[in-house]
């Protein structure tokens, strides 16, 4: 049939044949030569050099991953398909227009010193501590929780719609209900002046409200702290990364972004080596109470409903990172200079617990090409532990890839001669290399081309150290410091086995009012009571201040006056600003502190059993003081004038109590002293002050009734004492203690619920 076709087609009339058919036909007819073998080839040369080529390339596919493999092909196709997705931005750094503030209320305003943070509730009280830091402007970054009227006098606040008009290329990629619409607020601060961004968190408090005392803010000028700082030594090339943790006195704590195969790395430093100061651009703050943990070591070390509060050495030195070592950096208490304002960019294709974490190991490797690098500081922030979940789900790119990121960012290179080409650059191959997608590369180009907007300056790229031969260290250059072993007790960690019953408990009393102050007001006299006293109760509370009429200083005892004692509060909260929290106690009510443990420290306490409110006419007394407290309102703030005058409606009406015992947590602190103060020399009781004060600073169905709970009688005879005594009750009033021997009476008692103190005595 073949034969016959072509013969048909051969005897037709070329009038007949078409002329879009004549290619055709002549493929065919020379298909029927099959001697012409030569002319064949040379006909169809490209396309079996091409078909060969396809072939060969295949088949090595195949054998480079494990010949027979069927996933193999499948593998290099979804490779090959998501390289095709990863789009690489062209770029023209010397072509941008400027962006400035046209859509705000604070586009003449300027601050060299910024603080960012993000806020997704109603401001609470930390925020206003963070406004109290001077020098330093409160930038607040609203999302899609954040109240509508959100509001703090002093702050700077730009909510979603706010963002979306300042006109930067960013926001198109930030997602709505996430802190790394942050970055919005650092292109906002460097827009207005800024030279040093502080990147925080809500609820980090500052210790002693003074960044200045913790980093180094200046690095050059008159103010620069010129001195050497310890480094890390670099003596083994294979290691990449440390857990800066051990450093201050934590060797079982590890940071949220240390790779989990390195947790168990726990002994110090065989030694340090030293830096020259000025170039620390990263500066990575520790946090006591809830430190920047991850979620395996949170619900592995301690059981559910309770709370962290580690704490790290304060007086260990300041360590910076050589080229070639990383650390995990946060973005919740990080001084970023100006020459490190590039790296603040917030990934935004991974998860919210991971994207600080990538972005603090990426800025690193880019420090480096400037030769900047990684400074981290004693504890300079306390978190608050909530107890509140964590959630694993979302720091899975950090477990699965950061040992593997951290290898690759140490061994990776680029060519670029600019430090912004080079930052695209590594987030080009860190796309390719699906540490995150394709979404952060074009995020990255749109950061860069922000940057250079609002007016900021790349710095210079210089040379790392990567690749050359590292110096020798020599026994001169070998610096030793053996951290502390500070005792981190882990309450999910059963410890039967290696201390008794009652040392457990005793820990645990410790974990739990270690940070609280007790002051201590004694009405008898102090030489035979005030060392007891603070034998007893010494060894659960941070401290034990002693007040009496009589100042003695051989025994630290403050003088003090029973009827105004609210009056000597303020210097004692002031003294101890990184405090939690400060329990008064007069030395005629007996504290059961084992009971104390499911108390509130966030709230108020004070027992409701001695509170009464009477008419300012029940006796010239009462009104003398019904007057002065009439005083004392009208000056409040609006906020405890208002919470003062809903708990107390009818305004001749008194409250009185006789508080003995009451507890005021540090948010509170601020507002117990702005009363005080205006007091100031009315001769209101302090039985009338208490109460007063309580009622300003909240609602009493806010309080803690932990001490609605207490013994509370009359004064009896000291023969009766052990009558009243309750080792179940939060505090028993009355009971006095005026020598050696009643002290060794009421040791034996309370022994009831802390068997240790027989030990005393």
């Amino acid at each position: 049939m073949l034969v016959q076709d072509r013969s048909a087609a051969a005897a037709a009339p070329k009038s007949k044949i078409r002329t879009t058919d004549t290619f055709t036909q002549s493929r065919r007819l020379s298909q029927a030569k099959p001697l012409d073998l030569s002319a064949c080839f040379s006909d169809n040369l490209c396309k079996i050099v091409t078909i060969a080529a396809i072939l060969i390339t295949v088949a090595a596919v195949f054998f480079l991953r494990n010949v027979g493999d069927s996933a193999a092909l499948l593998c290099f196709q979804s490779q090959s398909k998501e390289l095709e997705s990863i789009h690489y931005p062209g770029l023209n750094f010397n072509s941008i227009y400027p962006i400035f503030d046209k859509s705000t209320p604070y586009r003449s305003f300027r601050s060299e010193k910024w603080i960012v943070v993000s806020v997704s509730a109603s401001p609470p009280q930390t925020l206003r501590h963070l406004l109290k830091i001077k020098g330093w402007q409160l930038l607040a970054i609203g999302d899609s929780q954040t109240p509508a009227h959100w509001n703090l006098t002093g702050a700077i606040y730009l909510s979603l719609e706010d963002q979306a008009n300042l006109g930067f290329r960013v926001v198109d990629y930030l997602p709505y209900n996430s802190y790394v619409r942050k970055s919005v607020g650092y292109l906002f601060a460097i827009q207005h002046g800024a030279k040093k961004i502080f990147d925080a968190d809500d609820r980090g408090e500052i210790i002693d409200e003074d960044l200045g005392k913790h980093f180094d803010i200046e690095l050059i000028g008159e103010a620069a702290r010129q001195e050497v700082i310890l480094q890390y030594s670099h003596h083994n090339p294979n290691r990449t990364v440390v857990n800066p943790y051990i450093h201050f006195g934590q060797r079982s704590v590890w940071p949220r972004g240390l790779p989990l195969e390195n947790v168990g790395e726990i002994g110090h430093e065989e030694f340090y080596t030293e830096v020259f100061g000025g170039r620390q651009f990263i500066q990575q703050g520790l946090s006591n109470g809830l430190p920047d943990v991850d979620s395996v070591f949170y619900f592995t070390r301690k059981s559910v409903f309770e709370s962290f509060d580690i704490r790290f050495d304060h007086s260990a030195p300041k360590v910076a990172l050589p080229q070639g070592l990383m650390v995990p950096v946060n973005s919740f208490n990080t001084i970023f200079h100006s020459s490190a304002f590039w790296a603040l960019m917030l990934p935004v294709s991974v998860s919210s617990m991971a994207s600080d974490v990538l972005r603090g190991y990426w800025a690193q490797r880019l420090l480096w090409e400037i030769d900047g690098y990684v400074v981290v500081y004693p504890p300079t922030v306390f978190r608050q532990d909530r107890v509140q979940a964590y959630p694993f789900s979302e720091e899975k790119d950090i477990h699965v890839n950061v040992a593997r990121l951290i290898k690759f960012l140490v061994s990776w290179s680029s060519t670029k001669q600019s430090l912004f080409d080079t930052i695209l650059d590594l987030s080009y191959a860190m796309a390719v290399e699906r540490f995150w997608s394709d979404k952060d590369v074009q995020f990255t180009a749109a950061w860069l081309q922000d940057l250079l907007a609002v007016g900021y300056k790349q710095p210079r790229q210089m040379s790392t150290a990567l690749g050359r031969t590292r110096a020798t260290i020599g026994h001169g250059d070998r610096k030793e410091f053996v951290p502390q072993k500070i005792p981190s007790v882990h309450l999910g960690v059963e410890e039967t086995e290696t201390v008794n019953y009652e040392i457990g408990n005793l820990i645990r009393w410790r974990k739990n009012f270690g940070n609280l102050v007790l002051i201590m007001f004694c009405s008898g006299p102090v030489e035979r009571t005030a060392l007891e006293w603070r034998l007893l109760y010494g060894r659960i509370f941070k401290t034990v201040i002693i007040l009496s009429k009589e100042r003695n200083e051989d025994l630290v005892v403050e003088r003090g006056q029973l009827d105004q004692a609210y009056k000597d509060l303020p210097k004692i909260l002031k003294r101890y600003k990184d405090a939690d929290g400060f329990l008064f106690l007069q030395d005629n009510t007996i504290l059961n502190y084992w009971n104390l443990l499911q108390a509130d420290r966030n709230k108020l306490w004070i027992t409701d059993k001695s509170w009464s409110v009477s008419t300012s006419t029940t006796s010239e007394w009462s009104h003398k003081q019904a007057e002065m407290v009439k005083q004392v309102v009208n000056t409040m703030p609006a906020h405890l004038q208002v919470s003062y005058k809903e708990a107390m409606t009818d305004e001749n009406s008194l409250a009185v109590c006789c508080a003995e015992l009451f507890y005021i947590p540090r948010h509170f602190a601020s507002d117990f002293q702005d009363l005080v103060g205006l007091v100031g020399n009315l001769g209101i009781h302090h039985k009338v002050a208490i109460p007063m004060f309580f009622l300003a600073m909240d609602s009493p169905q806010n309080y803690d009734s932990v001490l609605n709970k207490m013994v509370f009688e009359e004064e009896q005879s000291q023969g009766n004492l052990t009558r009243i005594y309750d080792a179940q009750a939060p505090a028993v009033r009355p009971w006095s203690v005026s020598s050696e021997a009643e002290f060794i009476k009421l040791i034996r008692v309370m022994a009831e619920g802390d068997p240790l103190l027989l030990e005393l005595v």
